[in-house]
């Protein structure tokens, strides 16, 4: 009930962000649907392996939202420590678990439109605009399965809530009284606001360790893809619409080099902090290379994320894209757009908390006297230095991505 009523009373701009999460959770919950109504409509045991397949690969539009969703807790407002909320109850842990209901109420309010939109389009529900509609496309001529369309909606909000619950744990300290160099110590994304004299001074964040290890998983899953497509088209795991050409192999290449870029990203805008500031930096250059240091963990992985979702759509595009007019079917290009939004969703969600996070630093320059001509000048310059850095290692990955399947 306390969920409910935060979910109410939150700003604008946070119910804004939960809809997003709705609207995205209602597409996964859609294709859910769809792979149910196929398997429903083609009861053959030959079929079933195709069904199979189909809920495969719904997986990775599926793992898209729940990061979206995560991505949206961290920066609810509800969920953030204040003075006196330990003293009614509502620690650190109380506010996880708010914060987990929160995103299982927006995920099945997405769930819940998915069911309502599916069941009208295959003329269960009649009495409205384009009511059976796709009645051939989702299987209306066999009865609906009630459990196991419940059962496969209430995968996305229980996988959210759990997401959202481990992300926002509260974490513990090191001896210091400092937090660990985790991605988010606290419910909020910040350390447990102490106060008083005893407060350690932050220290200069340290490089992010992962950038050896994500090269290593992208150059992995490169060689898998290339060693795939020289395999032949045997154990093909066809998405729905026209990607019959893709392999088991391929798939888990691209996923091992999806993994390597989330992995590598804060690394590489660590490194590009540091090279801002190299050879006699300027004022600007100093304040952009340092504040970019300091998000690299934060921005760094949705950098990544959405570098490997924008490979794979350039490779796909380069394979496919001239086969015709329509080289990818409608659930094909739903999952797609899915993908992409919340990958672009979540890089957005990631500045805005970064924003945030550094109001304090912003607000103390502007007391300081600095222009703030010279604080929009060093938030653009972040800006190009990442998408220099970014641009050329997505087209990159797409082309050596995409090379092996086009010779």
């Amino acid at each position: 009930m306390l969920a409910l009523r935060l979910v109410r009373g939150a700003h604008p701009l946070v119910q804004l962000r939960r809809l997003l999460v709705a609207a995205a959770s209602a597409g996964v919950g859609f294709l859910l649907l769809c792979t149910l109504g196929y398997a429903a409509g083609h009861p053959d045991p030959g079929n079933a392996r195709a069904s199979g397949l189909r809920l495969l690969w719904c997986l990775v539009p599926l793992a898209a939202v729940v990061y979206f969703a995560v991505a949206v807790a961290r920066t609810d407002p509800s969920t953030r420590p204040r003075p006196g909320l330990s003293a009614v109850g509502l620690g650190p842990a109380r506010l996880t678990a708010i914060a987990a209901a929160s995103t299982a109420v927006s995920c099945t309010l997405g769930s819940t439109i998915a069911l309502a939109v599916f069941l009208h389009l295959r003329g269960d529900i009649t009495g409205l605009p384009f009511d059976g509609a796709a009645a051939d496309l989702l299987g209306a001529r066999a009865p609906l399965p009630l459990a196991a369309a419940l059962t496969l909606l209430a995968v996305l909000p229980l996988s959210a809530a759990v997401a959202s619950g481990l992300a926002l744990r509260p974490r513990r300290t090191k001896p210091d009284g400092r937090p660990r160099p985790d991605d988010h110590p606290g419910p909020d994304g910040r350390p447990d606001d102490r106060t008083g004299d005893d407060q350690a001074p932050a220290a200069p964040a340290p490089a992010p360790a992962g950038l050896p290890w994500g090269v290593a998983l992208t150059a992995a899953g490169l060689a898998v893809e290339a060693y795939a497509a020289r395999g032949g088209g045997g154990s093909p795991l066809p998405m729905p619409g026209r990607f019959e050409g893709s392999t088991l192999g391929v798939l888990c290449g691209w996923t091992l080099t999806a993994l390597g870029l989330a992995l590598a990203g804060p690394g590489i805008a660590y490194g590009c902090g540091k090279l801002l500031q190299a050879v006699r930096p300027g004022a600007v250059r100093l304040l952009a290379g340092r504040a970019l240091q300091e998000e690299a963990r934060r921005i760094g992985r949705p950098l990544g994320v959405l570098c490997a979702v924008a490979s794979g759509v350039i490779a796909a595009l380069t394979l496919y894209g001239g086969e015709g007019a329509r080289p990818f079917g409608p659930l094909t290009g739903l999952g797609g757009a899915l993908v992409l939004g919340c990958a672009v969703a979540t890089l957005l969600t990631a500045a805005l908390e970064s924003k945030h996070a550094r109001a304090g630093t912003t607000d103390a320059l502007l007391r300081l006297g600095a222009p703030a001509a010279t604080l929009r000048a060093a938030g653009g310059l972040r800006a190009a230095a990442l998408l220099l850095v970014f641009g050329p290692l997505t087209a990159g990955v797409a082309h050596l991505a995409a090379l092996p399947l086009t010779t």
